[in-house]
């Protein structure tokens, strides 16, 4: 089967990236390096060309880790990293002013080993500096060739109009899967106006779209999951009997219950890039198999009509991590 390529802004992509974050933090420990590099390597080798960072993973380390990785393969793939989110002393912290986020970018440019980061989105938006200053030093970026295009992560769609009146955004980046359906509010359609392409994380529900149901007692201590509502009970629970539907039509259509969330997200966006991340080799190259399961009209209807955005329980995200994003929410959340 021959796969059509998808687009972010001149670029030909596979339709599934990778998000790297998972190598060196969010769901538990690091990976060792030299399984990590070999992972890297092996995602290239089986044709992933389009992959995903940020400044604060891992305090910086996943950034090196795809420098040291494979720096030497940069024209084999698109590169896309993250600002404003950034890390000093070992703390996280939030800044969109201009020069900030200048002096991200070049110590960016050093972690990859690169001469210039092809997507560079802000992780979030900072509420102590309007959108337009900070799309503003990342245009300035732009005709530096330090970059060659601009993202947004996590924002609402007036916020999206808003930058992209101050320069092209290319890209769009939100959580977005069968169990998280806000994009489909307002930012799908004001990317589709705009020509902006949607990116969407956490395609697989961060895990909870799997053939082996999560425990919520085996989170290592470093999971983020421990922190999200909807990965502890009583919220875990509830929503299994929506797993289970979901693994009757996989094994219908003879794929992976990831493969069918894969599936499902790429077909409810046509130009849509998701960017699911792992460590497991096996999973590496069932997603990016995931682009030629086709799941038949009814197949999707079914899928549609059970994850309703009211049938899913308990919140994506703690209040804390809520109030760092300017996405739609649904009245009852």
């Amino acid at each position: 089967m021959t796969i059509a390529t998808r687009k972010i802004g001149s670029f030909e992509v596979h339709p599934v990236g990778l998000g790297c974050m998972n190598l060196s933090h969010a769901y538990g420990p690091a990976q060792p390096h030299e399984e990590a590099v070999k992972f890297l390597q092996h995602a290239l080798d089986i044709g992933y060309n389009f992959l995903d960072t940020a400044t604060i993973y891992g305090m910086g380390n996943n950034e090196k880790l795809i420098g040291e990785a494979i720096s030497h393969r940069r024209d084999e793939f698109v590169l896309a990293s993250k600002c404003v989110m950034g890390f000093k002393d070992g703390k996280r912290f939030l800044d969109g002013r201009p020069e900030t986020i200048k002096a991200a970018c070049e110590a960016s440019l050093t972690r990859l080993q690169t001469d210039v980061i092809d997507l560079y989105y802000m992780h979030r938006p900072d509420p102590n500096v309007p959108i337009e200053e900070s799309v503003g030093a990342l245009a300035a970026l732009v005709a530096e060739g330090k970059i060659r295009m601009i993202g947004l992560s996590e924002m609402s769609a007036e916020t999206l109009r808003r930058a992209h009146a101050e320069h092209p955004i290319s890209a769009m980046q939100s959580e977005y899967s069968l169990m998280t359906r806000n994009p489909e509010i307002a930012v799908l359609d004001a990317c589709r106006e705009l020509g902006v392409t949607f990116v969407p994380f956490s395609p697989v529900g961060r895990g909870y779209l799997a053939d082996e149901p999560l425990d919520p007692n085996g989170y290592h201590e470093s999971d983020l999951r421990k922190t999200f509502p909807r990965f502890s009970e009583p919220h875990h629970s509830a929503n299994l009997g929506l797993l289970e539907l979901a693994l009757g039509h996989a094994q219908a259509l003879g794929c992976t219950v990831a493969q069918l969330a894969l599936a499902w997200t790429l077909a409810q966006d046509q130009d849509c890039v998701p960017i699911p991340g792992t460590t497991n080799l096996q999973h590496l190259e069932d997603n990016f198999g995931a682009a030629g399961v086709e799941i038949p009209e009814q197949v999707l209807e079914a899928l549609n009509a059970a994850f309703q955005p009211e049938a899913i329980a308990g919140p994506r995200y703690s209040p804390a991590a809520q109030g760092t994003v300017t996405t739609e929410r649904y009245g009852f959340e």
